[in-house]
């Protein structure tokens, strides 16, 4: 019961609080002959685990996204204020109006993408000191059950090799898989993650459910 008690306060010690590794030193049922090798053990575990928790750094996390309609752009602004990342939306040099994205219009800008896989979207910028992150995030809606061109553009400008590349969506009906299968098959040497989708027109329950499952993608430390 103490040890479960006092490992617990481990992490306290990178602030200056050396309580648990005194309290194994000097505590009076410390002192004992039988319970001096369970001492020594205790304290050296102790010891590491505060030098485990005083070196371990969290991960640096950058959430990236496209939002044609502003869906995925708020769902993005949810997830940096529940993990605070920082933010940068993956713009086109040449905006997206309402119409380019009109999926009702088969000449639609959006449409021509879809159907030219080869077409790279020119950027109206890339994120700055991306080097700094460990963790990208990249959102974007769904079109044609596949990521929009100017994702692969951003995939292509930026040098991601190294970081985990957590992959999420917004869709009406489909699915996240196939999007993140695709891109998988593009950039085999990226390590990327599959998220999750937020569906149209979600309850409150199922956007956090979101979050929280993008959250949990999110490697505990560096």
């Amino acid at each position: 019961m103490r040890l479960s008690v006092h490992l617990n306060y481990s992490k306290s010690v990178c602030k200056g609080t050396t309580y648990p590794l005194f309290f194994y030193m000097f505590a009076p049922w410390n002192k004992t002959k039988q319970l001096k090798d369970m001492k020594k053990s205790l304290i050296l575990a102790l010891m590491v685990m505060v030098i485990t928790a005083c070196t371990a750094k969290e991960p640096k996390v950058l959430i990236s996204y496209f939002s044609a309609s502003g869906t995925t752009k708020s769902l993005s602004q949810d997830l940096a204020k529940a993990t605070g990342a920082d933010l940068f939306e993956i713009e086109g040099a040449q905006p997206y109006t309402a119409e380019d994205v009109n999926l009702g219009n088969r000449e639609a800008r959006a449409f021509k993408e879809m159907a030219d896989k080869a077409m790279r979207p020119e950027l109206k910028e890339n994120p700055k000191n991306l080097k700094q992150y460990d963790v990208v995030f990249i959102g974007f809606p769904i079109w044609g059950d596949a990521a929009p061109n100017i994702i692969n553009t951003f995939i292509e400008q930026n040098d991601l090799k190294g970081k985990t590349v957590i992959i999420f969506s917004t869709s009406g009906s489909s699915n996240l898989t196939n999007s993140y299968n695709k891109l998988k098959d593009q950039y085999p040497d990226l390590k990327l993650v599959e998220g999750t989708t937020l569906k149209r027109n979600p309850t409150p329950e199922a956007r956090q459910a979101v979050i929280d499952k993008l959250k949990e993608a999110i490697p505990a430390e560096k």
